[in-house]
């Protein structure tokens, strides 16, 4: 897959307004500051594409990127932050949920982990949810920098253990070393290969 074109369109706080464009979308989730945005800016190699901040909780909208003019890139705001309080914790379930579920042009989701740490409960509660409504994923382990060459590997089975799924369903990556970025890719082209996509 090659990313030719990648431009920020929008931004949403209801997902039905997106709902009815027609172009097929990848959704990114994960807990907050794992690194949504900056993944998103590696794979489009486009730096400052996605505002990235190193305070969690900072995304509360949907945010849309227009990849190659006929796929979404969608980043979904991040779950997990503690300072959150209980409605916007609400009120983001209220955006996430009805996103996955109800949307027909949805291909698949990139559920992020941060490698360095267990995943999370919240991370084992979105891929519980993701399987019972049977949606499609790639688990991306983040920050794979962080660890030697020797050890990413082992780490990644680590992560796949605790979440219950073989160590091939889990993909190594770093935003700041571009590391994971082809197999990624692949691995997207590959879910929408199987969905008629001529991305």
């Amino acid at each position: 897959m090659e990313i030719k074109s990648a431009v920020f369109e929008t931004s949403a706080t209801n997902p039905q307004k997106m709902m009815g464009s027609g172009k097929m979308e990848i959704a990114f989730v994960g807990r907050s500051n794992v690194g949504k945005s900056s993944l998103i800016n590696m794979l489009t190699k486009k730096n400052k594409l996605c505002k990235t901040s190193s305070t969690p909780g900072r995304t509360r909208l949907i945010n849309y990127f227009l990849i190659n003019d006929n796929i979404y890139f969608v980043d979904l705001p991040g779950y997990g932050y503690a300072k959150a309080s209980k409605s916007e914790v609400e009120g983001w379930q209220g955006m996430i949920e009805p996103y996955l579920v109800e949307n027909e042009n949805l291909k698949c989701v990139c559920m992020l982990v941060d490698s360095r740490i267990e995943p999370t409960a919240q991370d084992k509660q979105m891929l519980k949810f993701l399987n019972y409504y049977q949606i499609p994923f790639i688990i991306i382990a983040t920050k794979c920098d962080k660890f030697g060459k020797s050890q990413v590997k082992p780490q990644m089975q680590k992560i796949a253990n605790f979440l219950g799924v073989g160590k091939d369903n889990v993909f190594p990556s770093s935003s700041d070393t571009g590391y994971g970025r082809l197999d990624i890719l692949n691995k997207m082209d590959q879910f929408l290969e199987e969905r008629g996509s001529d991305f």
